[in-house]
């Protein structure tokens, strides 16, 4: 199956200047391996999402469908074909 994922422009760097990607992912694959896929793809893009456990990063915010995945079931809620992720990292100042 595959989902678009949309990428910020702080993170378009790491992607090859990307600010959308498709991944083609396994029927029943879920966000930890959309985010696998990334790595292995783009290892710099990785590292910006994932700490040195494998673990999304406390900071990056990703949503399904417009729907916050720590609301849902974190990492491991299921995609679907046609699923559009947005990967956002949190903004701070003040």
């Amino acid at each position: 199956m595959q989902v678009q994922v949309l990428l910020p422009g702080v993170l378009r760097e790491h992607a090859q200047g990307a600010d959308e990607v498709r991944l083609e992912l396994a029927d029943g694959a879920d966000v930890r391996a959309a985010v696998a896929e990334m790595a292995g793809r783009w290892p710099e893009l990785g590292r910006r999402l994932r700490d040195e456990t494998g673990a999304l990063r406390r900071h990056v915010n990703v949503f399904v469908d417009g729907d916050d995945v720590r609301a849902l079931s974190g990492v491991d809620t299921e995609l679907r074909a046609g699923a559009v992720l947005h990967v956002l990292p949190s903004v701070a100042g003040g």
